[in-house]
């Protein structure tokens, strides 16, 4: 019976410890959360399920979508500049990557392009909301041919940026579903090759 009371003390023990251990740790992240927009647990819930089922940040913290069978990557890039078009957001740059791979190293290498979004002044009202967003800019969307052949395309989970801490004020939040709601257009409807 002294055995099992003594087993039992141990863990009270250890559990006072290591409630005096993490607890200062766990009330600081509960205090910081509870100042969170009310949808950031549920990104961050997001965020780990993809971290565990992709193995690595990058993948847990995007969007893609496969390219429907049969459209040819530059069927698939006109989708992408026509549909930015349509909805009045302005490219600011494309980067041919997959071309620039196989001049420099002389041999063919998949194809990649990678183009540049931008509402200016949406963006300049993000930095000025905090300057670190500045690392998020210009959006981009990937056409990017997999080592099958396949194509897909990336850009970047917008949902961490926007609901992932503090709640944006009312007017950016607005600006920055719209732009949301262009990029995702853009990597749905050119996966389907909507011109």
């Amino acid at each position: 019976m002294s055995f099992i009371r003594n087993i039992l003390a141990l863990l009270g023990v250890a559990a006072i410890g290591v409630m005096v251990w993490i607890g200062p740790t766990a009330y600081r992240y509960k205090v910081a959360f509870d100042g969170f927009d009310e949808k950031s647990i549920d990104i961050y819930k997001g965020l780990g399920e993809r971290l565990i089922a992709h193995g690595n940040a990058v993948g847990a913290t995007v969007w893609s979508a496969k390219v429907a069978e049969g459209l040819t990557f530059e069927e698939v890039d006109q989708s992408i500049r026509n549909i930015a078009i349509e909805r009045n957001i302005r490219g600011v740059g494309a980067l041919p990557l997959g071309d620039q791979v196989a001049a420099m190293t002389g041999s063919p290498w998949r194809k990649l392009n990678i183009y540049l979004y931008c509402n200016p002044l949406t963006a300049a009202k993000m930095v000025e909301h905090d300057i670190a967003y500045a690392a998020y800019l210009p959006c981009r969307v990937s056409l990017v041919e997999d080592e099958h052949g396949d194509l897909w395309l990336y850009t970047l989970d917008m949902d961490l940026m926007i609901y992932g801490g503090k709640s944006l004020p009312p007017e950016l939040l607005e600006e920055a579903l719209h732009v949301k709601d262009i990029m995702l257009d853009i990597l749905e409807r050119a996966a389907e090759g909507d011109f």
